[in-house]
């Protein structure tokens, strides 16, 4: 089945120490996707954004999107780290790692993960601006 992990942590996320946890031998590339907090939103400048998960059903999730992958994809193995709380321009929010014996379907299952993610789990984003802030949620 290979290996599959997801979190979600309050903790400043380490890219490249979670996409090394999904590296086997069988695979030849692993395509990780670091998301991070962007300074201009649809032309308003972003102080800070606030993420918060109903964490129960947002793993329960993730997890399901992981094995879905699995079975779409020729991939390996998945990691989905999202983090919560407060974070500041430039801090990472999401990573996704894909591991695959070939990189086309590394790539293809990131994209897929990171839409998806945004779209079914559930984890909510504040976008905090020097005039006001704003609840978005997925896409």
């Amino acid at each position: 089945m290979g290996l599959m992990f997801f979190e979600l942590t309050i903790d400043p996320l380490d890219v490249g120490e979670i996409a090394r946890r999904v590296v086997p031998e069988e695979c030849g590339a692993t395509v990780t996707l670091d998301g991070y907090v962007r300074r201009f939103t649809r032309g308003r400048e972003t102080e800070y954004l606030v993420y918060e998960a109903y964490k129960p059903m947002a793993l329960k999730e993730m997890e399901r999107l992981a094995a879905a992958a699995k079975d779409e994809f020729d991939i390996s193995n998945v990691a989905i780290v999202h983090r919560l709380g407060k974070l500041r321009i430039g801090e990472t929010s999401v990573v996704i790692s894909v591991a695959a014996p070939h990189r086309r379907a590394a790539f293809e299952a990131c994209e897929w993960l990171i839409k998806e993610l945004k779209r079914t789990v559930p984890i909510w984003k504040k976008e905090v601006y020097a005039d006001g802030e704003v609840w978005v949620e997925g896409e």
